[in-house]
């Protein structure tokens, strides 16, 4: 290469590096604060239930059902409405969603049966559906293939923050409203306090965010163009390397994005067990202070941070997606199965949460990187919804099958050996995915 295309090289190279500097520090944080609430949400069922069985006298298998419920209404309304996010923008979308999601969670303070715990988990789980799958198809409008590790990592870091804040968070909530300030329970304010940032998240969703790069002000006009060349350069390599037709149909039709979401529901069978069941775990080994577990279960989670950040990148730098996944995950599996084997010893456990936290949620992170290199643009929204449905009908199997485990044998050792061993296959298939799809 001769010294003067070198230099004109350089000067498009230093454009769209800092356009893609520019784009990240403008749309993860906030993007990362919005999935933070969302999973907080979702999740901060598992520390409500250490007050509320008692006080509604609720079992294990009804707290595991409700727990579960949410994912039947999330699995039904996923593609619906990830398609509608294509049709409208993503702005007015989420901004919807968000907003109906966190008014549906805080009002689950007034659940005082079975019957109301499942509705409200339910149309709760249905407004939620569409916020996930539609920030992956958000980062595809922004990033191309080779970028969606790190971001992907980054954005989805807020999954262990969440347990980090939200461990001693909602510990200390319990323990600050245990009085009955307000005439209501620490768990009802649990869910009050936790759900009206989200509303207001909603808000700022529509004030904040852009559909696309076209709409960016924020960026100049040659950032705009490099990035849409770089955007454009990545769908025709796609288009080259995928066996995945454009519609929807052809994407139903297709065997592996099928194989992607049975992966993707082995990952979250081991999620969603640590998220519901790490608190009643730990207080198991004899934490009996809501504080105290609270403070406990943000170790795993601070971990997990840190593993998923630093995954993601190295999957970026080596261009390599499978093993990034599968190997995590061979991860989780060993901590479940040291948490299984010395449930007496309470360091040992600890440590295997840990690993299993980590290992999880970082192949949850890393999976995405393997449907977004090969799905098209107009398969995307679709597809991304579908292989997401698929994976979230862990989240209603696996906390009831744990609850169900946990009152037939008093202990969660034996779900845990069955978590593991659906780890396992998950890891096996990932290896079957074809590098060359991914690998880029």
């Amino acid at each position: 290469m001769s010294t003067s295309t070198t230099a004109q090289a350089w000067p498009a190279a230093s454009v769209l590096d800092g356009a893609y500097k520019k784009a990240s520090w403008h749309l993860i944080p906030f993007i990362f604060v919005c999935y933070l609430f969302n999973y907080l949400d979702r999740v901060n069922v598992g520390f409500a239930k250490l007050e509320m069985l008692d006080a509604l006298k609720l079992s294990n298998t009804v707290y595991g059902l409700g727990a579960g419920i949410f994912f039947i209404g999330y699995v039904l309304s996923g593609v619906p409405s990830n398609l509608i996010l294509h049709k409208i923008g993503a702005r007015r979308w989420i901004s919807v969603m968000m907003i109906a999601w966190g008014g549906l969670s805080a009002c689950m303070l007034f659940v005082n049966s079975p019957t109301s715990f499942y509705v409200l988990r339910f149309f709760t789980g249905v407004a939620e559906a569409g916020f996930f799958p539609g920030m992956v198809l958000y980062f595809t409008h922004w990033f191309p293939t080779q970028k969606r590790g790190q971001v992907m990592a980054l954005f989805m870091s807020a999954i262990p923050i969440s347990g980090l804040i939200g461990g001693p968070l909602s510990g200390w909530m319990l323990s600050h409203f245990s009085a009955g300030q307000g005439g209501m329970a620490g768990w009802q304010w649990l869910f009050l306090l936790q759900g009206l940032p989200t509303v207001l998240l909603g808000v700022g969703v529509f004030l904040y965010l852009n559909d696309g790069i076209a709409q960016a002000k924020w960026l100049s006009v040659e950032e705009k163009s490099a990035m849409q060349a770089a955007l454009a350069a990545d769908e025709q390599q796609r288009a080259a390397a995928s066996n995945v037709g454009q519609s929807f149909g052809a994407v139903l039709r297709n065997g592996s994005v099928w194989m992607l979401g049975v992966i993707y529901f082995c990952i979250q069978m081991g999620v969603y067990a640590i998220n519901f069941w790490l608190p009643s775990i730990i207080k198991a080994l004899g934490f009996q202070s809501a504080q105290t577990v609270g403070w406990l279960s943000a170790v795993p989670y601070l971990l997990a941070a840190v593993f998923m950040v630093w995954a993601g990148r190295s999957s970026d730098k080596h261009r390599e997606r499978r093993f990034h996944v599968s190997l995590p995950m061979g991860m989780g599996l060993i901590g479940l199965l040291l948490a299984a084997n010395f449930s007496s010893n309470a360091l040992i456990v600890m440590i295997g949460l840990s690993m299993a936290t980590m290992g999880a949620l970082t192949a949850l992170a890393l999976f995405w990187s393997l449907p977004a290199a090969f799905l098209g643009s107009a398969a995307a929204a679709g597809g991304l919804a579908l292989i997401n449905s698929l994976g979230q009908i862990a989240g209603f199997v696996s906390p009831f099958l744990v609850g169900w485990i946990k009152d037939a044998t008093q202990s969660t050792d034996m779900a845990l050996y069955i978590l593991s061993s659906v780890l396992l296959i998950g890891a096996i298939l990932v290896l079957r995915v074809p590098a060359k799809l991914v690998n880029r």
